[in-house]
């Protein structure tokens, strides 16, 4: 796939999945409207609500840029993703949704957003433990092996994996 269709797929992607997910159902469940919650604990909502949207962006273009593809299932990757944020855990975009859906739960003191996010991510875990790890050792055999036994699914490494090294 060209880079620019891989923007464009990506793009696309991003605004249909997560999009949904971390804006369009959240506010369903909400309409936006606030609780009352002590004002600190709701900008402390902005830290996970910002880093998680920045997270996603930037996954989203890695998947273009490093991998040639997009994250949707009906146009891949050509090469495994395995650089920036990767290096670290291998579901950025997941924890990313989980981690925006958690911070809007605090910024508008909602709870139900708090419940939605647990199973938002036990959906996301249960895809990825299903579909896209076999999918993926299937497509990329040894190099994917070595990069998940190196790298978490779902909790940061401290420090970057780096795939040049036979070390984990």
């Amino acid at each position: 796939m060209r880079k620019s269709a891989a923007v464009v797929g990506s793009s696309l992607f991003l605004a249909l999945a997560p999009g949904t997910v971390a804006v369009l159902l959240p506010w369903w469940l909400t309409g936006w409207r606030t609780g009352d919650w002590w004002p600190p604990l709701r900008l402390l909502g902005l830290v996970p609500l910002v880093v998680g949207a920045a997270v996603l962006l930037s996954a989203f273009a890695r998947f273009a840029a490093e991998g040639l593809g997009t994250p949707a299932p009906v146009a891949p990757t050509e090469r495994l993703v395995v650089g920036g944020l990767y290096r670290y855990v291998r579901n950025p975009m997941y924890v990313a949704v989980v981690a925006t859906i958690a911070g809007q739960a605090l910024v508008f003191a909602r709870p139900v957003l708090f419940g939605y996010g647990g199973c938002a991510g036990l959906l996301m875990w249960a895809f990825a433990r299903w579909y896209e790890e076999p999918d993926l050792a299937r497509r990329f055999g040894a190099d994917y092996d070595r990069y998940r036994a190196a790298v978490p699914g779902w909790w940061p490494r401290w420090r970057p994996w780096d795939p040049g090294t036979t070390s984990y």
